[in-house]
């Protein structure tokens, strides 16, 4: 009979919050598949189990997958965990669940904690509809080029981001999507968790008196204001025109109008430059 390839979700801080299924899953299969196994056997250790650990990661992700594969065939149960949270979300994994059913092998998810779910729901921002997009490309021309993109997604939009790179893609968004609110999460269920709310303009200015920005970092953005949709390209273009009559430089007023109706300032210097 051939193995089950369960896909177990890990706590993302809190140890508590794993669940009682997936331990004894745990401890039942006949190896756990991890990106870093350093990390996992500090869970394992935690809670008395001593199943043997493989790791799985993007430098030798073709050799284990052939590998746990062979062993599903061979009848043996095999786990795979992240590091953190639910695997496959933006970790990796895809090639083993992928061709384990090609192949015929039963995945049987094992649900639980999960950064985009906890964010969401301690949010205050819309999350009957939303749009998770991972991590953004670490190049800032690629990073912006993909937030242009989602200028007109109207869904909730979630993204993970590593703390280095954080207050870049904070101006960015400020750019691209416009001053919509948004809700920074930063070590969900640790001891230090914190959630930072407002414009990005004003997300911003709450980083900006610390001297970094750490720990592990999901971005959540909220759909565009009722304003947007009502706005017409000449209702934009006369509320900068009449901000430059009353003296504001023209970068003030765009930028000024940008922030009001949560709008990109791209958009409004384009319009302006238009008109």
């Amino acid at each position: 009979m051939p193995g089950l390839l369960y896909i177990v979700a890990t706590p993302i801080g809190n140890l508590e919050d794993i669940t009682a299924r997936a331990l004894r899953v745990l401890r039942e299969v006949a190896v756990v598949a991890c990106e870093d196994t350093r990390h996992t056997a500090k869970l394992l250790a935690h809670f008395g189990i001593r199943t043997s650990m493989v790791s799985y990661h993007q430098h030798n992700e073709a050799r284990r997958t052939k590998e746990l594969l062979g062993r599903l065939a061979a009848g043996e149960d095999v786990a795979l965990a992240a590091d953190a949270g639910t695997p496959l979300i933006s970790d990796p994994g895809a090639r083993l669940v992928n061709m384990a059913i090609e192949m015929g092998f039963r995945a049987v998810p094992v649900p639980g904690p999960s950064a985009v779910a906890a964010a969401l729901s301690a949010s205050g921002l819309p999350a009957d509809e939303f749009r998770f997009c991972g991590f953004l490309p670490a190049k800032a021309a690629q990073r912006r080029k993909k937030l242009e993109s989602l200028a007109t997604e109207t869904a909730t939009l979630v993204f993970y981001e590593a703390p280095h790179r954080t207050i870049e893609m904070l101006r960015d968004l400020s750019e691209f999507l416009g001053e919509r609110q948004v809700v920074l999460a930063r070590e969900l269920t640790k001891l230090h968790e914190e959630f930072l709310r407002g414009r990005p303009s004003e997300v911003l200015a709450s980083l900006g008196s610390r001297a970094e920005v750490r720990g592990e970092i999901t971005v959540i953005v909220g759909p565009p204001g009722e304003a947007e949709p009502r706005l017409s390209d000449e209702d934009i273009q006369r509320e900068v025109q009449e901000l430059i009559r009353s003296g504001v430089p023209k970068a003030a007023a765009v930028k000024a109008v940008a922030r009001r109706f949560g709008l990109p300032k791209r958009r409004v210097y384009s319009l302006v430059a238009e008109g």
